[in-house]
């Protein structure tokens, strides 16, 4: 009975339209529709991953081998279950192209294919002719190069140049390359050759790093999981990696899941700002509706009717805010479709996916629950006989007892909900605790500053534009709490991304370059060793030089059972890993548990682990390894675990082996080297042209490329924060036309007292400008907080506070409150104050 009162209340309620709505519908909309936008491109990348898969991985499968070629048994299943098979070599080296000052070197990954390749897609070349022609060349073998490595070596099509000890002849430029994102992140350009030509080039010799990728299409109604089970029972003793057209990037689908799940989580940022602006709406129109809550209670009505009746308004309005969030959220990926697609590497496929807009529409619905249910609380504390306009204000800090574990329950399904939505608990709670830490020192700030301005206000005698902006401030009416918390935690969130984003990129443009060796070496070859030695130790501008054997295995078994199930998706299983071996440590490792083996031992093998990465695993002293090198199994006791420092850009191993395990196989040495800045170019002058098979990567270089992609990830994330400042701004803007009433009192007193209109709009202006400084003050303090909690917990890195991003965010919260502030000071100060005054009596 109670409910349909209730909903012919609320009903009636409605009539009156959105006004005192419009900023709660904005906050909602707003958040719901950033949430769904993203999701939506995630998914439309998805789809498009999904759709392109074959293409993405150059066939229906792919079976891959690190350091070797198939052998004629395995080649001989492959073919038998396929309708074509293409053999692809990928390896990196260095491009030499003679230049009218000497020759010129630049790091390259190598891609030699056979006669069938590509299997799916097509080719673009600039000129325009086909792949096969292009590769067969003339008197010299053909190639074509990424326009970027071209421009680098000054090479146009018919010019020529040097891999190894092989000459090619530059045909044409890589326009299109149909499987380039199934490879992942690579360090140089391309350059692709036919495998035969490389034959005589030293670059594909035993011990050599390269990867043979045999691409496959299938027969129509192929099973891929049999095909799968069957080939890595088949050869689960060979070292082979399988892969399918349904993760033909999986590099790529793991990355924008990720961002995309991170993004998700900084919207939930901006729908909490939101939520405050909701919140605030909703105390200010009930504040409005107390005479008529009394009025009720006085003819009778209960609170539960009561309650209901404003539950189910707000409750309509909230679906309202949430559908239009869903519509923006849907449509404007969409509408933005061609952008996105031409500015992404990969396919896309953009439709109307539900997925994502009914996590988006969950989150709505939570957050609007959660942020409006204490304001409807407090009508049940309006009585019959409490007939005056400040019935809401001067009620209880804390509802009654049942909506506050109403409300806990809600924002620990919140939580959940997000865990659940986002794969990572532990980035979700970490973010969940960010946003709450935030709200508590954003709370605690704008009782502080109301309370200072309270106290100052006295002091501020005889400036009078100063004394009213300070009483206002302090004054039991004023917005100084939505205004610190709305555009505090906007701002928190972006000073505490500026922050992360400034110290990360001090540790890679300044920290790193201090501890990184100028070059890494890699394809040494044992016979060339003692020559590429000689060269470094005997050059004054070399500071240290490190070296190590080094062989690439996958890790197949942990404790004899499949090292997926053990370990999940951790980076150590997923894909070769280096490995090396060494009689002795050297001085600059760390033992921290266990005991490494003799010199002289030659029992069976051991290995040393990192021991971070054995922590994260699960792993313990005496656990077995077992990894596949060059198509041979070893299993390895672990008898020690290390230290291993991955931040320095240094030689580091996950696993190191006593020397008698790896006896016999063929292998490189790898090697670092520390020298002058402006000795580097000779060093790689003398290596490249005595050992041509050698492939030096400059260690600078490659923190660019790290530097680049990261510019890009940061670029997605202020887009994130953006929205969530936006929303905070509509917060502002919602409590400043709330406060418009008790600014046309104010300048209406002040007006009949004699103040002139100019001081009126510079209180004005300045209680703005304050309130702003305040709330970007407190912002800055926990997006530090937060960005350090990030760089040490998280990253591991030092930090420093980045002080022009910080100014950036005082001078950015001043601007804001000003703009909004200033925006509804034009009527009160337009107003007569005979007007404002008879009205008020």
């Amino acid at each position: 009975m109670s409910l349909r009162i209730a909903s012919r209340f609320a009903r009636r309620e409605l009539r009156g339209g959105l006004r005192g709505f419009r900023i709660f519908l904005a906050c909602l909309a707003l958040g719901v529709a950033a949430i769904a936008g993203v999701g939506s491109v995630r998914t439309a990348i998805q789809a498009g991953l999904a759709d392109q898969g074959a293409i993405l991985l150059g066939g229906d499968a792919q079976a891959q081998f690190t350091y070797r070629f198939a052998s004629d048994n395995e080649r001989a299943w492959l073919e038998s279950i396929s309708t074509g098979v293409s053999e692809i070599t990928d390896f990196r080296s260095m491009a030499v192209a003679d230049g009218p000052e000497g020759p010129e070197r630049g790091l390259t990954q190598i891609k030699s294919v056979d006669d069938a390749y590509p299997l799916l897609g097509e080719m673009q070349l600039d000129p325009a002719m086909p792949l096969a022609q292009a590769l067969d060349g003339g008197e010299l073998p053909g190639a074509v190069m990424a326009p970027v490595l071209a421009d680098r070596l000054g090479l146009s099509p018919g010019d020529s140049f040097r891999l190894g000890t092989q000459e090619f002849s530059l045909s044409a430029i890589i326009v299109t390359e149909p499987d380039d994102a199934g490879g992942g992140f690579s360090l140089g350009p391309r350059t692709m050759v036919r495998t035969e030509a490389l034959r005589g080039s030293g670059l594909l010799s035993a011990g050599s790093l390269f990867e043979t990728e045999y691409r496959m299409t299938l027969p129509e109604g192929t099973d891929l999981d049999a095909l799968r089970a069957d080939a890595e029972e088949r050869f689960q003793d060979t070292g082979i990696r399988w892969r399918d057209s349904r993760n033909g990037a999986p590099g790529v689908a793991r990355f924008v899941d990720r961002l995309a799940n991170f993004l998700v989580l900084v919207g939930l940022s901006g729908l909490a700002v939101g939520g405050i602006g909701v919140s605030a709406a909703v105390r200010a129109y009930l504040a409005r509706k107390t005479t008529v809550v009394a009025t009720l209670r006085t003819l009778g009505a209960s609170r539960a009717v009561i309650f209901q009746t404003y539950f189910i308004q707000i409750g309509v309005l909230s679906l309202i805010g949430i559908a239009i969030g869903l519509v923006l959220g849907a449509a404007i990926p969409l509408l933005f479709a061609p952008i996105i697609a031409d500015s992404l590497p990969i396919p896309t496929l953009f439709r109307l996916y539900p997925g994502p807009l009914f996590e988006a529409a969950i989150y709505g619905i939570l957050t609007a629950l959660l942020f409006t249910l204490w304001p409807l609380a407090r009508t049940e504390e309006v009585r019959a006989a409490a007939l005056f306009r400040d019935a809401l204000d001067s009620a209880r800090a804390l509802p009654a007892t049942r909506f506050v574990v109403a409300t806990v329950l809600l924002l620990a399904l919140l939580v959940g909900v997000a865990m659940l939505f986002s794969g990572n608990a532990q980035i979700t709670l970490w973010t969940t605790g960010g946003i709450l830490g935030a709200l508590v020192i954003l709370a605690i700030a704008a009782t502080g500053i109301r309370a200072l301005a309270h106290r100052l206000t006295p002091a501020a005698r005889g400036r009078p534009v100063l004394r009213w902006a300070l009483g206002a401030i302090g004054g039991p009416r004023e917005t100084a709490a939505s205004v610190v918390l709305s555009l505090g935690l906007g701002l928190s969130v972006l000073a505490a991304i500026g922050q992360i984003d400034g110290n990360l990129r001090n540790a890679i443009d300044r920290d790193l370059p201090e501890v990184a060796p100028s070059y890494f070496f890699v394809d040494i070859q044992p016979g060339q060793i003692d020559g590429y030695m000689e060269r470094l130790e005997n050059d004054p501008a070399v500071s240290r030089i490190d070296t190590a054997p080094m062989l690439r295995g996958v890790i197949t078994q942990i404790n004899g059972t499949n090292a997926r199930e053990v370990a999940g998706d951790h980076w150590v299983v997923r894909g070769d890993r280096g490995i090396t071996y060494a009689a002795t440590p050297d001085e600059r490792t760390i033992v921290t548990s266990g005991e490494w083996w003799p010199e002289d031992y030659d029992g069976p093998p051991q290995i040393s682990f990192a021991r971070e990465e054995a922590e994260e695993i699960g792993l313990a002293l005496g656990d077995e390894i077992t990894f596949n090198v060059l198509g041979r199994d070893i299993t390895a006791t672990i008898t020690s675990f290390r230290d291993v420092d991955f931040s320095t850009a240094g030689i580091g191993f996950v696993m190191t082996l006593n020397p008698a395990a790896l006896q016999g196989a063929p292998h490189t040495f790898i090697s670092t080297v520390y020298a002058e800045p402006e000795a580097e170019s000779q060093i790689l002058r003398d290596l490249a042209g005595e050992y041509p098979n050698i492939t030096a990567i400059r260690v600078r270089d490659a923190i660019d490329r790290v530097a680049e992609l990261l510019e890009g990830i940061g670029a997605a994330i202020r887009w994130g924060a953006g929205a969530t400042l936006l929303t905070g701004f509509l917060v502002l803007i919602g409590a400043a036309s709330a406060g418009e009433g008790a600014r046309t009192y104010e300048a209406a007193v002040l007006k009949t007292l004699g103040a002139s209109r100019a001081r009126i709009l510079q209180s004005f202006a300045l209680r703005s400008a304050l309130l702003g400084a305040a709330a970007g003050v407190v912002a800055l303090g926990a997006g530090i907080l937060g960005g350090w909690a990030v760089s040490h917990f998280v990253m591991e890195t030092s930090f420093a506070v980045m002080w022009p991003s910080a100014f950036g965010i005082i001078i950015g919260g001043i601007i804001a409150t000003l703009l909004a502030g200033l925006g509804f000071a034009w009527r009160p100060l337009a107003v007569r104050p005979a007007r404002v005054l008879r009205a008020r009596e």
